[in-house]
């Protein structure tokens, strides 16, 4: 060796720097200096060079950067935070001193009617307005009937009500049942219109804004929307018109969604917290305060005159609900929210289908925020402070904020440092907001706290397709103007029958391989962590990654 003019190279082994990819450099390094030819050690003196470009590169650019990531992180970790505190406690505070509830906001008197939900015959009908009813639908053949049941028996003179059944389906069998339900109504004496399009133009927007230029519409006061799976109470109308009646500042009266199939599996019941969050919080905290939500598409009821006002239903993107909704606060109108009155409505209970619903719910208010912000701040109807909550408080913290942090923070910043022990995340950081953010989210739902574990790692997974749909959003990417119709199974059997398909193509369609990717990693990261650097990260990365394997594989809903 000494003959070869080589210079002589030794290294302790085991190295002293607990870093995987350091391991893997003098390994290198000592192989290639052992070696007795020319070529091989020549190879050594390129990977010593390499070496030293990747130590100068990591300390210059990736630690540092790092760092930033992790800084830029926890500013929005604390921007959610705060976010979440302000709503919980004003929840509170309602709670608390039985405050703030709608009846004791707005005027609400009842109508009148006797014991068995008729029309007082001395007083006569003009004191009930004409109300229009929409329920639009798309290949709904499980639950068509189940909504247009439900409104059909809304307590209101018949003489003064109007359904519209928007029905754009494109299945031929679906169009038919759906069509005799409407004629089997109309015989027993409803006034229940059929509307059927040969297009689907601007989708749901699309249906609702040209079923709204009928004639017959013109005679009527208030309109109230129900998704096909929503079930109305027969009293819905008697508990909300009063508030449209005697408020004339009011544009919409929002209810509470109650989930007819949240015991169903597990990921329902996970659906179910975090919807019970956002209906107990969100949307008590936004009426309670500032007079506004965002509408939930659905279980509410609208003064036409405002949908006119804010220039009618829009179809630039997949949230026309709360695209209007945006346009008529902009012009000074209020909303209220009714919790004590529940809607019946169903989850997703497959895993597809959840997924398609939520990459609709994160990629739609994202590009909505791209889309009007500027309309936000030209408005001139709107006060400075409902111009700052709709694109701090409404957009920015709970739609954008909350997506990008939970997938970024938890799944790329956190696991990539398992790599570099000199970056360190702040115990607050890692456990003390996180931990509080989850146990706010539970207590909407204290039945359930037992799943908060499981709720966690599921909304971890989650964390990546809606991060995935915000940055399409603002982006206006592929797949952001995508409306996939949340596949509902209403009162059909719990076992249905297997379509004839090959063995291949039902072992393909069941694995989800970007969740399976992402686990990998995350499993290497915990590894990493475990083994060499020791931050106990991979007390959260691990089970994380099994989480992500799990959804991946397709062992997750019905």
């Amino acid at each position: 060796m000494e003959n070869l003019g080589q210079p002589s190279y030794s290294m302790e082994w085991p190295p002293p720097p607990a870093l995987l990819t350091e391991r893997i450099w003098v390994r290198i390094e000592q192989a290639a200096a052992a070696a007795l030819s020319e070529e091989a050690a020549a190879a050594a003196a390129i990977c010593r060079t390499s070496a030293g470009i990747w130590r100068r590169a990591r300390t210059a650019a990736v630690i540092p950067a790092l760092k930033v990531m992790v800084w830029v992180c926890l500013a929005m970790s604390v921007m959610l935070f705060a976010e979440k505190i302000s709503m919980a406690a004003a929840v509170l505070f309602i709670k608390l001193f039985r405050c703030s509830r709608p009846r004791q906001l707005y005027q609400w008197e009842p109508l009148p009617a006797t014991a068995a939900g008729e029309v007082d015959p001395e007083l006569g009908c003009p004191v009930y307005p004409f109300i229009l009813v929409q329920i639009p639908m798309f290949n709904e053949r499980e639950v068509y009937h189940l909504s247009i049941r439900a409104v059909c028996a809304l307590t209101w003179p018949s003489d003064r009500l109007i359904i519209q059944v928007l029905d754009d389906s494109t299945d031929k069998a679906t169009k038919d049942l759906v069509e005799k339900e409407c004629e089997r109504w109309r015989e027993d004496g409803m006034n229940i219109q059929y509307i059927s399009r040969d297009n689907r133009n601007g989708y749901k927007a699309g249906a609702l804004r040209e079923a709204m230029e009928i004639d017959d519409v013109k005679t009527c006061d208030y309109v109230a929307i129900f998704d096909a799976d929503h079930q109305p109470p027969s009293d819905f109308l008697l508990q909300t018109i009063p508030f449209l009646i005697h408020n004339p500042d009011l544009a919409l009266v929002q209810a509470r969604w109650k989930f007819v199939n949240a015991y169903e599996c597990l990921m329902t019941r996970i659906q179910e917290m975090s919807l019970n969050y956002h209906f107990k919080v969100e949307q008590e905290s936004g009426s309670s305060t500032l007079a506004f939500f965002g509408f939930n598409g659905t279980a509410g009821v609208w003064r036409i005159s405002a949908i006119n006002e804010a220039k009618g239903w829009k179809d630039r993107t997949t949230v026309e609900d709360m695209d209007l909704a945006i346009r008529a606060c902009l012009q000074g109108w209020k909303f209220v929210y009714v919790g004590e009155l529940k809607v019946k409505s169903e989850l997703p209970s497959t895993y597809k289908a959840y997924r398609y619903q939520q990459h609709r719910w994160a990629c739609g208010p994202a590009n909505l925020f791209r889309k009007t912000a500027f309309e936000i701040m030209r408005a001139k109807k709107a006060s400075i402070w409902r111009k700052l909550y709709l694109i701090y408080n409404f957009f920015l913290a709970r739609r954008i904020v909350s997506h990008i942090v939970t997938f970024f923070f938890y799944c790329v910043v956190i696991p990539l440092s398992c790599f570099f022990p000199e970056v360190r995340v702040p115990v607050w950081g890692v456990i003390l907001i996180p931990a509080i953010i989850t146990l706010l989210n539970a207590a909407s739902t204290p039945r359930s706290l037992h799943l908060m574990v499981i709720w966690i790692f599921f909304e971890t997974v989650m964390s990546f397709h809606r991060c995935k749909a915000v940055f399409i959003g603002l982006l206006q990417a592929g797949r952001v103007n995508e409306w996939i119709v949340t596949e509902k199974l209403g009162n059909t059997p719990k076992v249905k029958a297997i379509p004839s398909i090959s063995i291949a193509t039902k072992f393909c369609d069941r694995f989800h391989f970007m969740e399976i990717g992402v686990g990998i990693w995350l499993m290497l990261c915990a590894w990493q962590d475990f083994s060499y650097t020791r931050q106990y990260y991979y007390i959260y990365v691990f089970p994380s990654s099994i989480a992500f394997i799990i959804m991946g594989c397709g062992y997750v809903g019905r």
